[in-house]
């Protein structure tokens, strides 16, 4: 890998020339690990003169899924534990004669950038912007595999839980169950907090498990995901608990399902960004239910969760190869519960088969 990860800052190298600085200091938790395969809490990359550095306020040691540093870099540790890794670079930067340093104005705080400004008060600094989060937008073969790995983990634990008895158990009992069932699994962890709504809660974006038992004839959905060396997946589904379903759960699920179909197929080399949005939400909207619907279909995903692109009405842009994203439409009635299916799949030519989907739990309506 260090090759790959010497190609990365390379590119990145060659984009700050391009923007008349020869320097560039990375603060960015993910976009640290993307550049140098580890990042250790506070940790910045410096991209300076001659070799590169790892600034870190402690010694890396792979806790937590933080990763390991690629071997060609060399660590540097700061004295004072406490001290500020980015304050510290600045400084390293200085010392080595630069005089033009491009940072992450999106990521560094206003006091962090006012301190960077003072440690080297001759260095200008000039914005970096989302230089490097652009690089991350297309992942390699690796970074796809890793993906594949975190779905396969997801789809483990949502299948075993859906094998053991819901009825009764609270909504935050579940989440808790899943979470543990991904790291006995080989995750890192959790890709995001766990949500399970029942009942009335199913099918709200972002619901935060509560203490609602799982009752006869609830919608159950579930949204999770896992990380595995640091990159996250995401799954959604909803069942039907322990009967048979009813006429209209029926009908919003075939509903939304057709939904996240007809964005799944629109994921396709070259399509725009908001004709994939567009897709899913035209069979919601068509169908009245254009009030009460998240503000996207989908978004990318890798070492965050939510990465670009965004699958919005707005959005501007076009897929390319190897893009990972979710494809997540759902509605929600208030006061009755909804639906959610949510995917994680990677964007692939139709000459490789299309789309490849990465999390393949059955998005058949099931009566749990």
């Amino acid at each position: 890998m260090s090759e790959v990860y010497a190609a990365r800052r390379e590119r990145l190298r060659e984009r700050c020339a391009a923007g008349g600085s020869a320097s560039a200091l990375v603060s960015r938790p993910a976009n640290v690990r993307y550049l140098a395969g580890a990042a250790p809490h506070g940790a910045v990359l410096l991209l300076g003169r001659g070799e590169d550095l790892l600034v870190c306020g402690r010694p890396p040691g792979d806790e937590q899924g933080e990763g390991r540093p690629d071997e060609a870099l060399r660590v540097q540790v700061l004295d004072a534990p406490c001290g500020d890794p980015a304050v510290a670079g600045a400084g390293l930067a200085a010392g080595q004669g630069v005089e033009t340093l491009a940072v992450e104005e999106h990521h560094l705080t206003v006091a962090r950038h006012r301190a960077l400004g003072s440690v080297a008060p001759r260095l200008r600094l000039t914005d970096l912007g989302g230089a490097v989060e652009q690089l991350r937008l297309i992942k390699d073969e690796e970074e796809i595999s890793c993906l594949r790995i975190a779905s396969e983990i997801a789809d483990q634990a949502l299948s075993e839980l859906l094998e053991s008895i819901l009825v009764g158990r609270t909504e935050r009992h579940l989440a808790l169950e899943l979470e543990r069932r991904l790291v006995d699994h080989g995750a890192d962890g959790a890709a995001f907090a766990t949500s399970v709504g029942t009942g009335p809660n199913s099918g709200r974006g972002g619901h935060r498990p509560s203490d609602r038992r799982v009752e006869e004839g609830d919608f159950l959905s579930v949204c999770l995901g896992a990380v595995y060396r640091g990159y996250r997946c995401e799954i959604g589904r909803t069942f039907v608990i322990g009967t048979s379903p009813a006429d209209w759960q029926i009908e919003l699920y075939d509903l939304v399902f057709a939904a996240q179909r007809a964005g799944r197929e629109a994921l396709q080399p070259g399509a725009a960004y908001r004709d994939i949005d567009r897709a899913a939400r035209h069979v919601l909207d068509s169908a009245g239910y254009a009030d009460g619907l998240a503000p996207l279909m989908g978004h990318g995903v890798g070492l965050e969760i939510d990465e670009d692109p965004q699958l919005a009405p707005a959005a501007m842009g076009k897929l390319d190869v190897c893009v990972p994203v979710t494809v997540e439409p759902g509605v929600h009635l208030p006061g009755r519960g909804g639906v959610r299916i949510d995917d994680t799949l990677v964007v692939r030519p139709e000459a490789d088969g299309g789309p490849e989907l990465l999390t393949i739990t059955t998005k058949e309506l099931l009566a749990l």
